[in-house]
């Protein structure tokens, strides 16, 4: 199975094309990484070509799209969802969103740790995008926003070995990679349901946040 996986929730930009089959793991036939904290509608598609171009196959040959579907700022996350569903509906091709931490710590927790994982991310505004997992990789709490006091405050009672992600160093633990979602991780996550052919169902970004716009309220009524 050939699957065509992206995230843009982080500053970084990813695209690549992944190969699965029944049993092992995700195989990364190619990979475009660029770092463009708001230049991700610029990147995105250029690297979903380049990838397809290094891997050897058009976007028609590809069976599904996996996509990261956060948490991660509003405009940057938006890009790499609407890209992956744009393409889905175009091709006709299955979209399975999934947790870009959950991806992280995938990758991350490939060789076993020997206590709990931490993924960090910016949320901006002075906030960061977390969630626990244990050592092989499930999640245990979260994503949460808040600010780094606040979670390093919460760090003891969830003891961790090490922290991933852009914003790990706020842990104060021993860091480890990946900063952002590879392709080999987000596949990863989305293993079981690709294999058995699971509908995705559909996409729903991990915001965290209220949105800034609100509808106004009812117009105040003025006496004559």
């Amino acid at each position: 199975m050939l699957v065509l996986a992206m995230d843009t929730a982080t500053s970084t930009v990813t695209a690549g094309v992944v190969s699965l089959s029944v049993d092992g793991p995700p195989a990364v036939l190619a990979q475009r990484v660029d770092a463009g904290a708001r230049k991700h509608g610029e990147l995105l598609m250029p690297n979903v070509l380049a990838a397809c171009a290094e891997a050897g196959v058009a976007l028609r040959d590809v069976d599904a799209i996996v996509t990261g579907t956060g948490p991660g700022p509003f405009t940057g996350l938006r890009v790499g969802m609407v890209t992956a569903a744009a393409l889905g509906d175009a091709l006709g091709t299955p979209v399975h969103g999934v947790c870009s931490h959950d991806a992280i710590a995938r990758e991350a927790c490939a060789e076993r740790l020997s206590g709990n994982l931490i993924v960090v991310t910016d949320a901006r505004r002075r906030e960061v995008y977390w969630a626990g997992y244990e050592a092989e990789g499930a999640r245990v709490t979260g994503p949460h926003v808040e600010a780094p006091a606040v979670l390093v405050e919460r760090l003891g009672g969830f003891p961790s070995v090490a922290a991933a992600g852009e914003k790990a160093e706020v842990t104060g633990l021993p860091v480890i990679g990946p900063a952002s979602a590879g392709v080999a991780g987000l596949v990863a996550v989305a293993a079981d349901a690709l294999r058995a052919g699971t509908d995705p169902g559909p996409l729903r970004p991990l915001y965290l946040r209220r949105p800034d716009a609100v509808e106004p309220g009812a117009r105040k009524r003025v006496s004559a």
